[in-house]
């Protein structure tokens, strides 16, 4: 009906006017709840050309999901840790980053500068997600530990890592890759 109240931040109600009725429907057909529904449709605007990824470690204990491109862009990182994890990751800012699961199940190790974060499932060992050193205010995304059906394309780039203030001062866009 005409005037009918969804949740609002302030009042706790707002009129939808003569949009209450399409509100009624989505929620309906998409079986979810005022809240599920806003959710997904700000999801929608603000992330407007991306897709949304879940993932997560072997055991299943950490879960995740990730706002980013269907056509992934890997790095291929040479250095001691990367080398010897065959870590390859994509970079997203940390607002589209959401650990759905498992906080309680992640243990961290760092190296070095300790400026990265290489966070790894307890249970299983497994790194589907870590701090990189190069965009501290992001994540690296394992494309290996998401859930398939939403990856179109992986294209991967080699970045020398054994050389890492050089190769990321050089390279255009890396530290970039954080930024909303």
């Amino acid at each position: 009906p005409a005037g009918a109240k969804a949740g609002s931040p302030g009042s706790g109600a707002i009129d939808l006017g003569a949009q209450s009725g399409r509100w009624a429907a989505f929620q309906e057909r998409h079986r979810l709840s005022c809240e599920e529904a806003a959710r997904l449709l700000l999801d929608a605007y603000e992330y407007r050309g991306l897709v949304k990824h879940t993932g997560g470690c072997h055991c299943g204990a950490v879960r995740f999901e990730v706002w980013a491109s269907a056509d992934l862009h890997v790095f291929n990182c040479n250095c001691s840790i990367c080398t010897k994890k065959q870590n390859r990751h994509f970079i997203v800012p940390a607002s589209r980053f959401k650990l759905l699961k498992g906080a309680d199940n992640l243990t961290t190790y760092t190296f070095n500068t300790h400026r990265a974060q290489h966070t790894f499932c307890k249970t299983c060992g497994v790194q589907s997600f870590y701090t990189p050193r190069s965009n501290p205010d992001g994540y690296g995304i394992a494309p290996h530990c998401l859930d398939d059906g939403t990856v179109q394309t992986i294209i991967t780039e080699d970045i020398n890592g054994k050389e890492w203030e050089k190769a990321v001062r050089e390279h255009k866009t890396i530290r970039d890759m954080s930024k909303p």
